[in-house]
């Protein structure tokens, strides 16, 4: 009798269980998952109420809306980023994220949207005025893990010593501290470091190389790349980029043309 009433109530739950279960609807768009990491402003960020927020995440919206499709905006940690995308677990990488000869073999990579260039943060006091300074000095230069920077020192900056940190804060912390001779990291986030330590610290925004962002999207997907490659010529010819430079950079467009630095969107 015991079991036969637990056999009812067990059925009448599983009932109950499967009702609350929600309805996939098979015309419903899939969601477009993108991917960043949200620590870079003005491009990948939070705002007041927590929300993603920036540059790259109202180019995520506009291109779900091309596409017809909701988009979901997933916090990913910078050295599990391609990961991510390669697993599935993302469909696109909207980060700030350099193309590069190696990134390119394990992902594919839409056009590019943005030009920007590799500089570094010194003390405000300190003798170094290019990147050649610091060759074989036997200094120390701080760099951001699996970022380009840290590549880029890896390659090129015999007989200096690398302190390879996870967040670019810390990177900064270290030249304020001068803990490290150099920071190196893109221009747009040496300037705003600057401008947050300017009696510490000193920018030299001349490029040690430029680089190309551009979308990052799983190897195979032909057809999304397709799609987002529209988007991105329809984007820049509508002047959005322009827009968006004016929303969240005005004063870092002004600052770079009274440097004589080229702006970044192409």
């Amino acid at each position: 009798m015991k079991l036969r009433v637990l056999f009812l109530i067990f059925s009448a739950f599983t009932i109950i269980l499967a009702g609350c279960e929600k309805k996939v609807d098979p015309d419903e768009p899939k969601p477009l998952v993108v991917g960043m990491e949200l620590s870079y402003p003005p491009f990948e960020m939070r705002d007041t109420s927590n929300q993603p927020d920036g540059i790259s995440v109202r180019m995520a919206e506009d291109l779900g809306k091309m596409l017809g499709r909701p988009v979901e905006i997933e916090d990913v940690a910078w050295d599990g980023i391609i990961p991510a995308l390669k697993s599935g677990k993302i469909d696109l990488i909207i980060s700030s994220m350099t193309r590069t000869v190696e990134r390119e073999q394990v992902i594919d990579f839409s056009d590019g949207y943005v030009t920007n260039g590799l500089c570094m943060l010194v003390a405000k006091d300190s003798d170094i005025e290019s990147v050649d300074d610091l060759s074989e000095s036997g200094g120390k230069v701080a760099v951001k893990l699996a970022t380009t920077g840290h590549q880029w020192a890896m390659g090129h900056l015999e007989g200096v010593e690398l302190v390879t940190l996870d967040e670019a804060a810390t990177c900064v912390l270290e030249v304020v501290q001068k803990k490290a001779d150099a920071f190196i990291y893109d221009q747009i986030s040496i300037y705003q470091h600057w401008k947050n330590n300017q009696d510490t610290t000193r920018p030299i925004l001349k490029p040690i190389r430029e680089e190309t962002w551009a979308i990052g999207i799983k190897k195979g997907n032909d057809v999304l790349k397709a799609e987002v490659n529209s988007f991105l010529k329809q984007y820049r010819e509508d002047g959005k980029f322009d827009k968006l430079a004016e929303r969240y950079m005005a004063e870092e467009k002004k600052a770079f043309q009274e440097m004589g630095v080229p702006f970044i969107f192409h």
